[in-house]
């Protein structure tokens, strides 16, 4: 958003119209510091009317273009509504001007018909928008969750972070919102689904800011977020859900390759509970759940995903280094960097946190693991981003189906003895690293990770190919983003939770071969990250709210 503008764009930031046609103005130059009146003028110009004679226009997408360092500005596409629409858009003399039609997201038909509520495991964004939409439409579910409610869970993080006392069921990987509570909030995404829209729609209703609808790197920002996520547990109680916490799911009751019921172990002791449509978003670090799947014989496979560590330099260069002089007046400036070594390795970096810190983000006792946070003002001193190499199958030392998780585990283990114990990480500054020397405190980029750091060399808690893929990757980053080399930069091990290393199978009906098992969001292998997770709860509860399922199954019986 326009600094110190935000209150002229906010009432012209909501969602069009839907179902109706819209005319569509897109590549609107603003200066950095200009105003709405200066875009309807421009808007205008395009369309070839006065600016009195516009409509009400709603922002379809904010960006910046910096390429010029010495002429970075705002980009807008913007939408409204007038008589005579496709008679404007036709005789227009601008370049970017169409006409849209906005059709609006439409949960398909109900078709379930069991008496059983659906139940949902885990409240991250996958399993919280699948409870969502079915409670909306019309079926209320039981949505158990391993972790606390996200203020309790606040507490304990916090209590963690200060001390190094760490509780594994209630941390940043578990607990009310998922992982993706204790992050930047970021909401970008490579997916042009439909669903988008209806998810960007429910996070504003819910408290989230109104930019998030239109901004081109879209974030809420760990503190608004996790208000957001609440509003959202309310609305699910409001509409009859039946929302447990500190409630895991223990094991599954199958007869016939059927689901029909779960073992689960709340506060007051295990309990069986009936079940016949399971959606289960277990995020990516529910390893107890991927082996109580695997005992099971629940179809897995074990998937690529990427280890590294986190790197954080200062924001004030990022940000001079992307937008030349006019850094300071606009928000602070994040990366997107990667690079293909000829020995057919990458590296490059991933959920980069302007203005954030690097965060403890263990949920097992002995093994250390990082993370990055931004608060919404993004208005720490440093930046800090993943640095990662990618790892597969071809990797790992087993075969299991769950190789991939003891390989996570091995390099959390090395760190946490490497970083002494009590949960302080390895950190090595980045000359260090890339000259193969100890290092012994921090230089003019001080570390954010708490409970603090050791300083020390990252050899141990990596495995060689990847220490060595950093090292050449390194100077080849700088080349894109000067002063991604920083001798000061630090970095901090081990970030080893990129992505789920297993995927549930499932088929195009969304469901596991174990039918009414319905496998979703980012644990599960099918998303990667908070508007993609999100977009796969909704359509996994289409589908159990299709009914197929329970329809296959009393067809089964009379045969």
């Amino acid at each position: 958003m326009i600094r110190g503008l935000a209150a002229d764009l906010g009432a012209a930031a909501g969602p069009a119209v839907k179902g109706e046609f819209m005319i569509q103005i897109g590549n609107l130059p603003l200066p950095v510091g200009g105003d709405l009146e200066q875009l309807r003028k421009r808007a205008a110009k395009a369309l070839g009317v006065r600016p009195g004679a516009l409509g009400e226009l709603h922002i379809v997408r904010q960006s910046i273009d910096a390429r010029n360092k010495y002429d970075v500005h705002y980009v807008y596409t913007v939408e409204l509504s007038m008589p005579g629409a496709a008679g404007l858009v036709k005789q227009a003399p601008g370049k970017n001007v169409k006409l849209v039609e906005r059709q609006p997201y439409g949960f398909p038909a109900v078709g379930r018909r069991s008496p059983l509520p659906p139940v949902v495991v885990g409240m991250g964004p996958a399993g919280l928008f699948a409870a969502l939409f079915l409670a909306r439409n019309g079926l209320p579910c039981v949505v158990l969750e391993r972790g606390r409610d996200v203020d309790a869970r606040t507490a304990d993080v916090e209590r963690f972070w200060n001390t190094g006392l760490l509780d594994t069921a209630s941390n940043v990987q578990f607990g009310e919102g998922g992982a993706g509570t204790f992050s930047d909030g970021k909401l970008t995404t490579g997916t042009h689904d439909p669903r988008i829209g209806a998810v960007m729609e429910a996070l504003v209703e819910a408290g989230a800011p109104a930019d998030v609808r239109y901004s081109h790197k879209p974030h809420i920002g760990t503190d608004v977020l996790r208000q957001v996520v609440k509003t959202i547990r309310q609305e699910l109680i409001a509409l009859s859900c039946d929302v447990r916490f500190e409630h895991r799911l223990a094991g599954l009751e199958i007869q016939c390759g059927q689901l029909t019921g779960l073992r689960v172990e709340g506060p007051q002791g295990p309990y069986d509970l009936p079940c016949d449509a399971l959606v289960l978003a277990p995020g990516h670090s529910a390893r107890d759940t991927f082996a109580m799947l695997r005992d099971a014989g629940v179809p897995m496979e074990k998937k690529n995903f990427a280890i590294g560590v986190r790197i954080e330099h200062s924001q004030e260069m990022v940000s001079r280094r992307q937008y030349g002089a006019a850094w300071e007046q606009l928000p602070p400036s994040d990366y997107k960097l990667a690079c293909h070594l000829p020995d057919g390795r990458s590296a490059f970096t991933f959920c980069v946190c302007p203005g954030g810190q690097v965060v403890a983000a263990a949920s097992e006792q002995g093994g250390v693991v990082t993370n990055g946070m931004s608060l919404r003002a993004r208005d720490g001193v440093n930046i800090n981003g993943g640095l990662l190499v990618g790892v597969g199958p071809q990797d790992f030392p087993e075969d299991d189906v769950l190789a991939g998780v003891r390989f996570q585990e091995q390099w959390e283990r090395a760190a946490f003895r490497l970083g002494g114990g009590g949960f302080q990480a390895p950190a090595q500054r980045v000359e260090d690293f890339l000259r193969k020397r100890p290092s012994e405190g921090p230089g003019a980029i001080r570390p954010t990770y708490r409970p603090g750091v050791a300083w020390t060399e990252l050899e141990p808690c990596l495995p060689g190919y990847v220490t060595g893929t950093l090292r050449q990757a390194i100077p080849l980053l700088d080349r894109k983003l000067h002063g991604f080399a920083d001798p000061d930069g630090v970095l901090t091990g081990v970030e080893t939770r990129s992505s789920s290393p297993v995927r549930i199978l499932r088929d195009e009906g969304f469901q596991s071969p174990l039918r009414g098992l319905y496998p979703c969001g980012e644990g599960a292998g099918y998303a990667g990250g908070i508007v993609s997770a999100a977009v796969d709860g909704i359509r996994v509860a289409e589908a159990v709210a299709a009914g197929l399922q329970s329809r296959s199954r009393h067809a089964d019986a009379g045969k």
